[in-house]
This record gives C-alpha cells, structure tokens and sequence, in this order.
C-alpha cells in the first residue's frame, strides 16, 4: 500500500537526485522534519555527476558516508592534465599540494553516490518516489508555504503538502523555480558531447582532457575496471545507424585523437551504450526566494569539463543547513544563503566557462587565446598553484586581471615560482 502524503512537514524537498538527497540529509540532521519527493519511482542512470572534488570529499567525510562511498571502489585522482590528441602533456595540475587532508579528486558512479547518501538518512527525513510536485502555495502575504503534488499517495486531485520552507532540487527546467517566479540565464554550447562507459579497462588515474581538432575529449577512470569518455560532437554530426556506421564514425576518432587507441577495443564495444548531450551553462536570478531555495541545477549549471556541477550541489545543501541552523528565521536563512553562496556560485561560473572554451574551441581566435594561455598557465608553478585551489574549491583565490594578463604573455610575471611552501602543480 502506497504511503500517503503528509499533510505539513518542515521542509519539503523536490528532487532526488545529489543535491535533494545532499539538502535532505543536511537539514534532517539538524531535526528538521523533511519530505523528500522525486517524479521517478526508480533513479535514471545516467552519465553525470561522477568527478568529486576535494571540497567534496571534505562536505562527504563530515556527513561520515567518505568512507562508504569509498568502499564503492570510487577512484582516486591525483591530477588534471590537458594533453594534445597524441597524449603529450600542455598543461597539467597536481591537487597533492593543496592544503587540508582531502588533496585527491574521488570518481565515483553517480548511483552509488547516490545511495550513500541515502542510506542512513536521519529519521527525520522520509523519501517518496512516484510523486511530482506540479505547483507551490503561498499564504496571504504571497511567501511561499508549502507545494502542490500529485502520484503516488496524493489524493485524485493532488496533495497539499504545507511547509515553513520548500526546497527545489528538480534540475535545470526546475517546475518549481518557474512556479516560485525566478528568471534564469541559460545558454546552450555550440556542440554535444557523446557519453561511452568503457567497460573491462584500466586508465591511468588522471583526469585526462585532450585537446584535438575535434574539440574536447575526455577521460578519467571508474569503478570496476571502467572508464567514462566523453567525445565532442558536432550537433548534427552523430546520428543512430547500423554497426557499421558506428565503426567508421569510431575509426575517425580514434584517427582524430590517437591516444585513445590502446582503448579502441573496449570502446568499440560500448558504442551501444552511448549517451548523448547538449551541453548549457545556467544562471538562476536568485537562489532563493521567501519561502524556497534552489540546489543545484535548478540554480545553477556548468560544462562538464570543469568538473564542478555536483560538487556545487554538496555545498549548496551544507551551506543552506548552516544559515537555517545560524539564523533566528527561515526568510533570514535564505538571504544569509543567498549572499554566502552567489559570489562563490559565479566564480565557479567564470572559471568553468573559461577552461571550457580553453579547449572546446574549434577555430579562430578562442584557439589561439585558449593555447597561448595554456602555454603561459603551464610555465607559472603560482598560477598553477592558484588554477588548482579554484578547481579544488578548497583553496579558492580567484585570478586577478593582471594574472589575465600574464596568462595572455602582454606582462611578465616575476613571482611565477613562488608558491606556499611544499605546494606542488608543476607542469611535468
């Protein structure tokens, strides 16, 4: 028999993925009374959100699942490298110099981060699947106070379900981010990117990005001897055909980017289990409003190559219990929220869209830029130093405009060696 909905809780959470599961723990610990809600009745698996961060880990060991998660044969990162379409290394960042004890990159299968976070959630927080919240209500003053929500224990013309905060963890086309009146920015990327899991593989442990003609190609290690890579395409360029059409596209790849032929044969045989994605970077208006607050890509979304969109969503979950726990009132806590959370959210906003068009531009001058700033970046152990701390997230000090200009070669940098003692990040 399906569990009814509630009539009130605390907190209603819709989304049940790593953001809503990360908010729901966050704010069950802290004895909230939380429903969590998600449309699905069985997760999706899907090629996404697996690169953990060392800002991650840190948020992962304090809420004590580090170690299951581990446990999951995750893989350790030491590095990210950017290597042209033969292998040889044009810019590389080692995390081992990073301060505090998390200093590695974690790979992990999404459901098994997932289910980590799931299991052992506080018995404050009750999870129901099978149920889509399809508007908000709002009490006489117009904040928000709770949702509407129809499926599997509401009733035939939906469930009211009153709360003091609502919490939308529903992705990018967020129902409730539009239902609460919230604008957002979002700009799709001029091309896709073809998702294989390699299977019966050993890559070294790197996250490796390879700069080609084709754009991006990237490739890092997953549990039980697997792999993900992720190919750039043009929009057009990758259409569903026979085995052969799949041998000839996969035979230009590997022509295209050499150093994926010691997986060729594994690669090939994952070539029907590929995933196919437009890419878009976005930006909410507001990451909060009386009443609600947005987690992850229902407020904000980056390219994938710079590995940060589901360790964004950890910390907007940690960082949302702290304001509820720090201030006397919801609405207080949102804008306590609100202005810890933007700075940070743009920053990560600014260096994923430039790492991103570093390497996914195909001509003109945004290749040319985007090489000679590599070039610069891998010769100046500082800059390295600093490109790290931001990509960690556990050292974030953003690059000046004067660094902009000794990226560029237009000033010559005469502290490009001088970095914290025991600090590492050379390019080798």
């Amino acid at each position: 028999m399906t569990a009814a909905l509630p009539a009130s809780v605390d907190v209603v959470v819709s989304g049940a993925g790593v953001g809503g599961l990360a908010a729901a723990r966050a704010l069950g610990a802290s004895g909230l009374r939380v429903l969590l809600v998600d449309r699905r009745r069985t997760p999706v698996p899907t090629a996404k959100g697996e690169i953990l961060q060392p800002e991650s880990l840190r948020v992962l060991d304090q809420w004590g699942v580090l170690d299951a998660l581990r446990d999951t044969d995750a893989r350790p990162v030491d590095r990210l490298a950017i290597r042209d379409r033969a292998g040889k290394s044009l810019l590389r960042i080692d995390y081992a110099g990073l301060p505090g004890p998390h200093r590695q990159v974690l790979c992990a299968e999404y459901r098994d981060l997932c289910a980590v976070l799931a299991d052992g959630m506080p018995d404050t927080v009750r999870i129901l699947r099978g149920v889509r919240v399809t508007d908000v209500l709002r009490d006489d003053s117009g904040r928000i106070a709770g949702v509407r929500a129809v499926g599997d224990g509401a009733g035939p013309g939906g469930t009211e379900v009153h709360a003091r905060l609502v919490v939308a963890a529903d992705g990018m086309s967020s129902p409730l981010r539009k239902a609460a009146g919230i604008a957002a920015d979002r700009d799709e990327y001029p091309h896709r990117l073809l998702a294989f899991d390699v299977t019966d593989v050993e890559v070294d442990a790197e996250l490796s990005a390879y700069r080609t003609d084709r754009g991006l190609c990237l490739v890092y290690p997953l549990p039980r001897r697997r792999c993900r890579v992720y190919v750039q395409v043009r929009p057009d360029e990758f259409r569903a055909g026979g085995t052969s059409a799949l041998d000839a596209w996969c035979d230009t790849l590997l022509a295209d980017v050499p150093a994926l032929v010691p997986v060729a044969g594994p690669l090939r045989a994952s070539l029907h289990r590929r995933q196919l994605f437009a890419v878009s970077r976005l930006r909410a208006h507001q990451l909060a409003a009386p009443g609600l607050a947005l987690v992850g890509e229902s407020a904000h979304a980056v390219h994938p190559m710079a590995a940060q969109g589901v360790n964004s969503s950890l910390v907007d979950a940690e960082v949302l219990a702290t304001a509820l726990a720090d201030q006397p009132s919801e609405d207080e806590a949102l804008a306590a929220y609100e202005a810890a959370r933007r700075p940070r959210l743009d920053h990560i906003a600014t260096v994923s869209h430039n790492a991103t068009r570093m390497i996914t531009a195909l001509s003109g001058a945004p290749k040319l830029l985007g090489a000679r700033m590599m070039r610069r970046t891998a010769a100046n152990p500082r800059l390295l130093r600093k490109t790290a701390g931001n990509l960690s997230g556990t050292d974030v000090q953003p690059l000046t405009f004067v660094d902009r200009l000794y990226q560029l070669g237009l000033l010559v940098d005469r502290h490009a060696d001088r970095v914290p003692a025991g600090a590492q990040g050379v390019n080798r």
